[in-house]
């Protein structure tokens, strides 16, 4: 999952995309960038890390331009070098940086294409540079010195023809302006908005409208399954729909709502943090139908995410809420961290408990989700050594059984808790007295209230069942030889002896 953004702006932008990185840092925390445009050139600076490691005053000073897109990365396809990090840049034609959150399905074929057909060399792992490539080609094979609006949405046509998959884009033309787009299947987020100034209107995208609200700019609304947004250089803004219309069905990623996106988001015309509350709902629901007569003497959540659906769990199950953890904020998200070795560590370093809050208690732990599963357990452990007489255990989401090919990085079925496990075994392994999981009807229905218009989402990391139709267990055995830890272990040692 990644964070993208973009300004066309009549000031320098620098500072703002900045600023809108750290609003959507949760969304990648292994690599962060930016690039500008002015009076005919590009600059750029990305880097391994952080948004307030990667952008010192001395690299800010050096990105001038009222126009430009940025990045925060967390890596799925490809590995954690800064060769990978975003934006990508081809000099051919016009110049064009670009920047995505998603993943490409066929982006192996795609590579041999470009390769074969186009003499297009792509020189990282990443899908990115991928799109990059067959967006540019579409511009070049036009045949243009000089660009017009419809070219380019010729051009993102030409892109939905070559690419399945998710992506949600931004892409700067030298001197001609942004482009944003979307999927056919509106897999993954991305919004823009409009912002008054002097010296006229200024536009913005982004993967969630928290950064447009960080910057003053008001939500125009998500940019449609397969429909583009080119805002040109002087202000103007254009829209069409360059997708197949029977290619169009819309299926967001259901698991944006569970995790990944802040609470205060709007996506899809869905409240991520009502979509929450009603989670709660629901699971407080099924724990009333199952277990009427439960001991559950205090509901706590596992910051942060599981929160908002904590409280509600608790009000409907008329029981005490408690916050029983306290994180240490400056720990990255384990589910994205790179190693098995390093999420286990960072369990204990992000977490401590308040005893007080334990001893003697039956308590329900809430999480949003269960995925590898070795978290849950040393969570677990922590609340036995805290003094909790009995330990139960909730997700908001139902059991992850299998990867997501869409930009999650899920891992292989192998390393997936609930694959080929019954839920009493889940429970065994982790060593709660209790496991509840959300059911898959209910997450649905808990987020699709929220806008009747969207008739499903993709739910293939519970369900099995791939929107995009191309999915097969040809595929899904290849990404497994790609995302286990060992596998993501050996990649990144390589790409560090090729760095020195």
């Amino acid at each position: 999952m990644c964070g993208i953004a973009a300004i066309v702006s009549h000031n320098n932008v620098n500072q703002e995309l900045y600023d809108a990185l750290t609003v959507l840092q949760h969304r990648g925390q292994d690599a962060a960038g930016i690039a500008t445009y002015e009076k005919g050139r590009l600059f750029l600076r990305k880097e391994n890390g952080l948004v307030r490691d990667v952008f010192k005053t001395q690299h800010m000073l050096k990105l001038p331009g009222s126009m430009g897109i940025a990045h925060v990365r967390y890596p799925t396809a490809g590995c954690s070098s800064s060769a990978e990090s975003q934006p990508f840049y081809v000099n051919s034609p016009f110049g064009i940086t670009l920047a995505h959150n998603g993943n490409l399905t066929n982006a192996r074929a795609l590579k041999k294409d470009l390769f074969a057909q186009d003499q297009r060399h792509i020189n990282t792992e990443s899908d990115s540079e991928v799109i990059l490539n067959v967006l540019a080609n579409a511009l070049q094979s036009q045949g243009k010195t000089r660009l017009t609006v419809d070219d380019v949405f010729d051009a993102v046509s030409e892109v939905h023809r070559r690419c399945r998959g998710a992506y949600a884009v931004v892409a700067m033309i030298t001197g001609f302006g942004i482009v944003g787009f979307r999927d056919p299947n509106g897999i993954r987020p991305i919004v823009f908005g409009e912002r008054e100034s002097e010296d006229g209107l200024e536009y913005m995208m982004a993967s969630e409208n928290v950064a447009l609200d960080a910057l003053d700019f008001k939500l125009t609304r998500d940019i449609k399954p397969g429909e583009a947004i080119f805002v040109e250089r002087s202000g103007e803004l254009h829209t069409a729909q360059c997708a197949d219309p029977d290619k169009i069905d819309h299926a967001p990623c259901i698991f944006e709502y569970v995790y990944f996106a802040r609470p205060d988001s709007m996506i899809d015309n869905i409240s991520v943090y009502k979509a929450r509350l009603r989670m709660g709902e629901k699971l407080a629901e099924k724990i009333q139908r199952e277990w009427a007569d439960h001991d559950i003497d205090v509901v706590m959540p596992i910051p942060d995410t599981s929160r908002t659906a904590a409280i509600m769990l608790a009000t409907k199950l008329k029981v005490k809420f408690r916050e029983g953890f306290i994180k240490n904020r400056y720990i990255g998200r384990t589910f994205i961290m790179p190693g098995q070795t390093m999420r286990e560590k960072s369990v204990r370093q992000k977490l401590n408990a308040i005893k007080l809050e334990f001893e003697g208690k039956n308590v329900l732990l809430v999480d949003d989700s269960i995925v590898r599963g070795t978290t849950s357990a040393q969570i677990i452990e922590m609340a036995r050594d805290a003094g909790a007489k009995k330990v139960y255990f909730s997700s908001a989401a139902p059991p992850v059984r299998y990867p997501n090919v869409y930009g999650i990085d899920m891992p292989s079925p192998s390393e997936l808790i609930a694959h080929e496990r019954t839920v009493a075994e889940i429970q065994a392994v982790i060593g709660a007295d209790k496991l509840f999981y959300q059911d898959h009807d209910d997450l649905i229905a808990a987020v699709g209230v929220g806008n009747k218009l969207i008739k499903h989402f993709d739910t293939s990391c519970f369900s099995n069942i791939y929107v995009t139709g191309d999915i097969d267990a040809h595929y899904l055995e290849s990404l497994d030889a790609l995302r286990n830890d060992d596998a993501q272990r050996k990649q990144n040692t390589d790409s560090f002896v090729i760095e020195i």
